[in-house]
């Protein structure tokens, strides 16, 4: 009697032409990428070679010059760099805080019925554009700060250089205000994203060892999230450095430095967008080309030191 021994049937390998479709698909994604570096790369080389004039004549002292006066034709973008930073600081100061708490209450607290109206209300913000809110800011904001937040701050703490000065009403601190409204939906939007993805079995282990709803959020929920977080938090911090219309209707438009708050600013995307328009020479017109690229590399600058704090958090998005 003889037995038949059964060989186990060979796989049958894939046609070569079925190979096609991903290896189509692995270049149009790197082509897709390469676009992205490159068309950051061509508006780098156009404001690059838009201000050539600007880049000979004052060279590195453009940075660090306070003076702009088109009509003898100093320039100095040192006003502006201040005010960008200081507005988008206080924006984050402002918005952050604000933007996560609202996250952790629709994923945390908020009962199950309010939380779509919420996020629609929230969703519905980030679609108001820019111009609107800069006409809400000069009609309804800035009177009422004038008259009772301003006024607040001078009597409770106006001690301190932050508050000194007179109650213009047009300022930085109206300028960061504003912004910080503007970046509000973005980050709430990524946080509450970021917290949803936090597992459940996060949570549950800390009730399980008896933590309160508290402590669960504090070392359950945001400890495993704040990279997340801090993440959209630079996201938020990038829609700040580049915001235009608003904070232009808001901030005072002087190019002068402060250490008020309550004190007139100035921003780089501002004054380019304020001051195209009637510039009447080569030298100004570069020096607002010179203004555009010095705003991309600061973008460029903050992001890529965000990335390197991200970097030294290493494994914090784990509950320690």
């Amino acid at each position: 009697m003889t037995t038949m021994v059964e060989t186990p049937a060979t796989p049958l390998l894939p046609a070569a032409g079925s190979r096609m479709p991903d290896a189509a698909f692995k270049w149009l994604a790197f082509g897709t990428a390469l676009t992205i570096l490159a068309l950051i790369a061509l508006v780098g080389w156009s404001l690059y070679h838009g201000s050539h004039l600007a880049l000979a004549k004052f060279g590195v002292g453009f940075l660090i010059s306070s003076r702009w006066n088109p009509v003898t034709e100093q320039y100095g973008a040192l006003p502006f760099i201040f005010g960008t930073l200081v507005s988008s600081l206080l924006a984050l100061v402002i918005a952050v805080p604000l933007g996560v708490a609202t996250a952790l209450f629709l994923t945390e607290l908020a009962p199950f019925k309010i939380r779509q109206p919420i996020v629609m209300a929230i969703e519905m913000l980030a679609a108001v554009p820019s111009v609107i809110f800069g006409l809400w800011g000069i009609f309804v904001m800035i009177p009422w700060l004038q008259t009772h937040l301003f006024v607040w701050l001078k009597a409770t703490l106006g001690f301190l250089p932050l508050f000194q000065g007179p109650n213009y009403g047009y300022c930085m601190l109206s300028g960061g205000i504003i912004v910080a409204i503007m970046i509000l939906p973005i980050i709430t939007s990524i946080s509450r994203e970021i917290l949803r993805s936090v597992p459940n079995l996060q949570r549950e282990a800390a009730y399980a060892m008896g933590a309160t709803r508290w402590e669960v959020i504090r070392i359950a929920v945001l400890s495993y999230a704040r990279r997340g977080l801090f993440g959209a938090a630079i996201l938020g911090l990038g829609r700040a450095l580049g915001e235009t219309m608003a904070v232009t209707m808001v901030i005072g438009n002087r190019p002068e430095i402060s250490a008020s708050l309550l004190a007139p600013g100035y921003t780089l995307a501002s004054v380019i967008a304020n001051e195209f328009a009637e510039a009447n020479s080569d030298t100004y017109i570069a020096a607002l080309f010179e203004l555009g690229l010095v705003l991309l590399l600061v973008t460029i600058l903050v992001n890529a030191a965000a990335q390197l704090m991200l970097r030294s958090m290493g494994g914090s998005g784990k509950v320690n």
